[in-house]
């Protein structure tokens, strides 16, 4: 197969499984809405059940790089289309608290495949990294926007069974269409240039501890604001929304972090990505604090630009993992960016249970806007030290 043709199956397929790892990861916590009632258990205790889903999805990450040593690229990603498709048909099939948590870590494990494995295969065969990594971070959060909608449809219609077992199919066919379309690794057209070029720093040591916890920060935004934000919107909204409307609005929301990230591609490739990473970052905490501060309309507002720089930033972290790690060790490097932010991120769960039992949805919202902050600060310093020695880090040829 000529090496055009590959990469662009590979990115092809790269996308959809970006899609369907956030899509798969955000149904529960929307289906939980139309089980509590059926399984006669609260929210509390339905959401706690998946707090093994998000460990095991940062945890599983870190030895996804050496993994693709030994099995490869394509066997690994294989492997997350149709373990994610049987976890989902177990769920739909489920009925214990236990045997639900127990299909909710499964998937975690396969879901944790994708972002070390597909963000190192797209980089690998980019044309253009800003351009390319704002399109499938496009996908991703669409998936994400997708699941509360159409979840929520779904089990108002169908029942949330179907709402498990629909996606769960369309993964086991994602997974057969890769593996007859995609027949190999390959290098393609993105290895000519040795995909993304490596930008040289003085003090990596320094910068990667800085970038560590702006990456951990960043992990517990993300998680509480993408898993609480159908039934923030469901409390705070000021509006008695049948759960279809709850659901279409948390899409409308992430679309617009859908929009940020096109515009991040396009950044990434015209400017200095500590200049990028230090103008998104602001954008965290003013748009949690004012989601903490208000309700209805400014609530929504908040939101939007907490949505925004969150789902903005994944493009920013993967295009500064591309851009300062050499091609020999991205795989890892990316499995240890998302080990970092998923796994310690796996604590959203329970800190939003806790946070919502003690002071609503309003502490949940402070809290991450406190996170928020820590993330901004962390840009900040990223600039400082990229702005001194390191300067010829700032300029990066676009490709």
């Amino acid at each position: 197969m000529a090496p055009d043709v590959l990469s662009r199956r590979t990115i092809l397929f790269v996308n959809i499984a970006h899609a369907l790892d956030h899509f798969v990861l955000l149904i529960y916590p929307t289906a939980v809405l139309a089980m509590a009632p059926e399984l006669g258990l609260t929210y509390a205790a339905l959401i706690g059940l998946s707090t093994g889903t998000f460990v095991a999805f940062g945890l599983f990450s870190l030895p996804m790089g050496w993994l693709a040593e030994r099995w490869g690229r394509r066997t690994l990603l294989a492997a997350f289309f149709g373990g994610c498709g049987l976890s989902l048909l177990g769920l739909a099939a489920a009925s214990a608290p236990v045997v639900i948590a127990g299909w909710l870590l499964v998937l975690g494990l396969f879901s944790a495949i994708y972002h070390p494995i597909g963000s190192a295969m797209l980089v690998s065969h980019a044309r253009r990294l800003g351009r390319d990594l704002g399109w499938n971070g496009v996908w991703g959060n669409l998936g994400a926007g997708l699941a509360s909608g159409v979840t929520a449809l779904t089990a108002a219609w169908l029942g949330w069974r179907v709402a498990f077992a629909v996606p769960g199919l369309v993964c086991l066919a994602a997974g057969a269409a890769f593996l007859a379309l995609v027949p190999a690794d390959g290098e393609g057209h993105g290895r000519a240039k040795d995909g993304a070029p490596t930008i040289p720093v003085a003090n990596p040591l320094r910068l990667l501890a800085i970038f560590a916890v702006a990456i951990v920060a960043g992990g517990m935004t993300f998680n509480v604001t993408t898993i609480a934000l159908p039934k923030v919107l469901d409390e705070r909204l000021g509006m008695a929304l049948p759960l279809v409307l709850t659901g279409s609005l948390a899409t409308l929301v992430f679309v617009f972090g859908a929009l940020t990230q096109l515009l991040m591609g396009r950044l990434v490739d015209r400017f200095a990505l500590p200049v990028v990473f230090a103008g998104l970052a602001l954008l965290q905490p003013v748009g949690l604090g004012l989601a903490a501060a208000s309700t209805g309309f400014p609530l929504l507002v908040g939101l939007v630009l907490a949505m925004a720089a969150i789902y903005g930033q994944v493009v920013v972290n993967d295009a500064m993992v591309a851009r300062y790690v050499p091609p020999r060790l991205r795989a890892k490097a990316f499995s240890v960016r998302y080990f970092l932010g998923f796994t310690t991120s796996g604590l959203a769960v329970p800190l939003i249970a806790l946070l919502h039992g003690w002071g609503g949805f309003q502490a949940v919202l402070g809290v991450s806007a406190l996170f928020g902050a820590l993330v901004s600060a962390s840009a900040a310093g990223f600039f400082l030290a990229t702005s001194g020695g390191t300067a010829c880090a700032g300029q990066a040829p676009a490709e």
